[in-house]
């Protein structure tokens, strides 16, 4: 049942944003963001956020430029047989592929931030801490005000409290600027 109220979510935010989708450059730089993956032990997760773009153009070159955003998000995670609910704030990084300024482009981004979770134990993995740096690679591609990306995330609390197994995450994202 999650995931089918996941899935309509995603399709309405898709046919909003659709809607919505307007040929002009600039747009509030706030973004609600969507994620549903899947942990290498099958533990699933729910993300929901809210996005701040930086708009600026560093290291402008005839490939592209420096860009970057916030994001604080909910995370769920549900495991065989634990929950976790999380909250993350992190400072992302992220090279747009994007010389001329056109309204569609590909990137890459990476940014490392910080989670607080409500419990460090979800079914065989002891994270140790509530504390959680929340390190993250990924690749997208945005149109207008909306963008797809696939990211990795890594949980861990680099060794603050033992053990720390850490737990590593492929995520899809779908975010609608507004």
């Amino acid at each position: 049942m999650k995931k089918i109220l996941w899935i309509l979510t995603v399709s309405l935010l898709i046919c909003c944003s659709s809607a919505a989708a307007q040929e002009k450059s600039e747009y509030s730089g706030f973004g609600l963001t969507l994620g549903y993956g899947e942990s290498q032990d099958n533990i699933d997760i729910y993300r929901v956020g809210l996005a701040k773009k930086w708009n600026v153009r560093w290291l402008q070159s005839s490939i592209g430029y420096v860009d970057g955003y916030f994001e604080l998000s909910y995370n769920h995670w549900d495991g065989k047989d634990d929950e976790i609910n999380a909250v993350a704030l992190s400072p992302v990084f992220l090279y747009a592929f994007n010389p001329n300024g056109k309204q569609w482009y590909p990137y890459i981004e990476g940014g490392i931030g910080v989670a607080l979770l409500d419990e460090y134990r979800i079914d065989d993995r002891n994270l140790a801490s509530s504390f959680q740096f929340e390190d993250r690679i990924g690749a997208g591609f945005r149109f207008n005000n909306l963008d797809l990306n696939i990211r990795y995330l890594h949980y861990s609390n680099a060794s603050i409290e033992e053990p720390n197994h850490g737990i590593d995450i492929w995520l899809g994202t779908l975010a609608w600027y507004f």
